[in-house]
């Protein structure tokens, strides 16, 4: 608890929310001693972590406005969440895992540095695994959703959604993609009630009643994402003929994709740093530039089906039959973990 309720409002919230789910209970809390205001490294100003029976839950302070309202918005307090995040705790595990604050903080920073924030329903592949310090874990990709048994907050600086992180395998990050994160997440509650993340635990897209979800969302949901962010996605024209150009490593995601967005009459964005191709269903061929520079590209259910057999994580080069004058090039792709650092390469 702060000791002058009236000089961090903010951060008193947070800490009374937490005292009416764990009445009593102090947390191990651990601060940013420079905090990112004066320069340092790590925007969120501190995160606890509260002991339960099988697993530690982790509360962010620093995503909201915790000391006084500086964001125009009053309905909002500074992002609009905090992060949460349940861990699994051995039995006889007294040290919290620092590693899970340590990716708080990488997440936070994504957030300021980039203007991006999240919210219920986001994804995102972590190009490696969760705690760096297991590399044989299967969790490698996150997503987000309201924390079931915090929710959400009304603050003096506005409201703040505890938004819980998941991690997921690179199996479940796929589904995601082809049908929709919150109704995954829903799929795993039998089996994970909290959503806890266990860097212990195997893939469950395989488990009857999951794959049986699944199946069934796919075929009558398709899918709810609407971009796709990948680190090459460009296009250029020449002598009549059109070349889009995708990574190797995004290539297979892009097919699964479009498979499961086109045929329920929905496009797809594929944005890249320098360029983006905006894909979507017609009864005919039909290229064009927009004023942004956007490749806008209508295509039958003929080139959607050669398509999706194609994209693969192999570098070439394929002149559509169904398509002549379309051509799709697939690059080498370099894979990067949390820090940038290039750790394999694809295609």
């Amino acid at each position: 608890m702060t000791e002058d309720t009236d000089e961090y409002p903010g951060w008193d919230a947070i800490d009374a929310a937490l005292g009416r789910l764990y009445p009593g209970v102090e947390p191990q809390h651990y601060g940013t001693l420079i905090k990112w205001a004066l320069g340092g490294p790590d925007p969120l100003d501190g995160v606890s972590f509260h002991r339960r029976d099988d697993h530690w839950h982790l509360v962010s302070y620093g995503m909201s406005e915790l000391y006084r309202k500086e964001w125009d918005d009053p309905a909002q307090s500074g992002w609009g969440f905090e992060f949460t995040f349940r861990v699994a705790r051995p039995a006889d595990e007294d040290a919290p895992p620092l590693w899970a604050a340590n990716f708080l903080q990488a997440l936070a920073r994504y957030v300021f540095g980039s203007g991006n924030g999240f919210g219920p329903g986001h994804h995102l592949d972590l190009n490696g695994p969760v705690c760096a310090e297991r590399p044989d874990t299967a969790i490698r990709a996150a997503a987000f959703t309201d924390d079931p048994e915090l929710g959400v907050i009304d603050t003096p600086h506005g409201q703040v959604r505890f938004l819980q992180v998941v991690g997921l395998t690179l199996e479940e990050y796929a589904v995601v993609e082809q049908w929709d994160a919150q109704r995954l997440l829903d799929a795993l509650r039998p089996r994970l009630p909290l959503l806890v993340t266990d860097l212990d635990r195997v893939d469950l897209t395989g488990d009857a009643g999951v794959a049986a979800a699944i199946s069934r969302g796919v075929r009558e949901d398709g899918s709810s994402t609407g971009a796709l962010f990948v680190a090459e996605a460009s296009w250029q024209q020449r002598d009549g003929a059109t070349t889009v150009t995708v990574g190797a490593n995004a290539a297979a995601r892009i097919g699964r994709v479009l498979a499961a967005r086109l045929p329920f009459d929905r496009e797809l964005y594929l944005a890249g740093p320098e360029g983006g191709v905006r894909i979507r269903p017609g009864g005919r061929l039909a290229l064009a530039q927009e004023a942004d520079g956007l490749l806008d590209l209508q295509i039958t259910p003929e080139v959607l089906a050669e398509l999706a057999g194609l994209l693969r994580p192999v570098a070439g080069v394929h002149r559509l039959a169904a398509a002549p004058e379309l051509t799709v090039r697939i690059v080498r792709s370099q894979i990067r973990d949390q820090s940038g650092a290039v750790v394999a390469e694809v295609g």
